[in-house]
């Protein structure tokens, strides 16, 4: 790395603390999941975030969206919600010099820098994958036409652990291509007590950008230039092969999984340790980023049986008892 390029990186990396106090401003505790949303965005990847109503999930991205300056849309999923409501349909349109009528591409919310699918478990599997392309090629296809996602791009799916009825749950190939599975708790009984005090009055707090949408591009760059241990890499391989009940030596992985995790999955692991070294104004991967990391990796790339599910055995106390090895 060239000693300007340093010198660049270091002054955008010293601009994320500064990011995370911005976001502050608004968004009272859940410090660990701002943490979770911005590591997949410097990795590059998405996110599905579940968490029970209430819990501020549509303020948080919106609010990183503002302290970006990022172009932000929402979809309120929905049954009756159509593929076309997400990526765009054409209309006709007529041409006041000539007269000729012609087909033009209306780009759907899709084409937006922050993209909330707001409980996308209430909307049906068609609809569903019209996500897939975007999340994984950054590009739709419509009509034989491909239309390029601005850049940078990323989705930020919701869902709700209660009220399951009538839902559809996500199909594991889709689950899969999520970066990271962010699960929010409530918030201490200091925080909700802030909570009520700053969101029951007048006025609203302005924020400052703090990024721009190519400073972000930029350390979309340097995060896959941060530096891991071959030693570190050979540990991720171990822990991800080992959530595999037909290739581990794990008694409690055989006894409550169905499948493990694929490649993908330590990919994924490594980006965001890689990730979370830059949100911590690090340029090297340590032991801490892969611990703290494995749960949002892991939990939704496992697969537990029915003897799992019987005893409340969760994916969470699968990757912890892995992790103890």
């Amino acid at each position: 790395m060239e000693t300007q390029d340093l010198t660049h990186y270091k002054t955008l990396v010293s601009k994320l603390p500064h990011l995370k106090k911005e976001i502050g401003k608004v968004i009272v505790g859940q410090e660990e999941v701002i943490n979770e949303i911005l590591i997949s965005l410097l990795a590059g990847g998405h996110c599905l975030l579940e968490g029970v109503p209430g819990l501020a999930k549509t303020l948080m991205v919106k609010t990183m969206a503002e302290a970006l300056e990022m172009k932000f849309k929402r979809v309120q999923f929905t049954p009756d919600l159509m593929p076309g409501d997400i990526i765009g349909t054409e209309i006709l349109e007529e041409d006041h010099e000539t007269g000729k009528k012609f087909f033009k591409f209306n780009q759907g919310p899709i084409f937006a820098n922050i993209v909330l699918a707001d409980e996308i478990n209430r909307t049906p599997p068609k609809t569903q994958a019209a996500l897939l392309e975007a999340m994984q090629e950054y590009k739709v296809t419509y009509a034989g036409m491909n239309y390029d996602l601005p850049r940078p791009f990323l989705i930020i799916a919701t869902q709700n652990p209660i009220e399951q009825a009538g839902t559809y749950p996500l199909p594991e190939a889709q689950l899969d291509r999520f970066l990271l599975y962010i699960k929010l708790g409530y918030p201490s009984e200091q925080e909700e007590l802030d909570v009520l005090k700053n969101t029951t009055g007048f006025g609203s707090k302005s924020l400052q950008t703090i990024l721009t949408d190519q400073e972000i591009i930029d350390l979309q760059k340097l995060t896959r230039q941060v530096h891991i241990s071959d030693e570190l890499i050979v540990k991720v391989n171990q822990l991800v092969r080992s959530t595999r009940p037909a290739t581990t030596s794990s008694a409690f992985v055989k006894k409550w999984c169905g499948w493990g995790a694929g490649p993908r999955a330590g990919q994924a692991l490594i980006l965001c340790a890689k990730a979370r070294a830059v949100l911590n104004q690090r340029f090297s991967v340590i032991p801490e980023d892969i611990q703290i990391l494995a749960y949002p990796v892991l939990r939704h790339r496992i697969s537990l049986n029915f003897r799992a599910e019987a005893e409340n055995i969760t994916t969470d106390d699968v990757v912890a008892e892995l992790l103890k090895g």
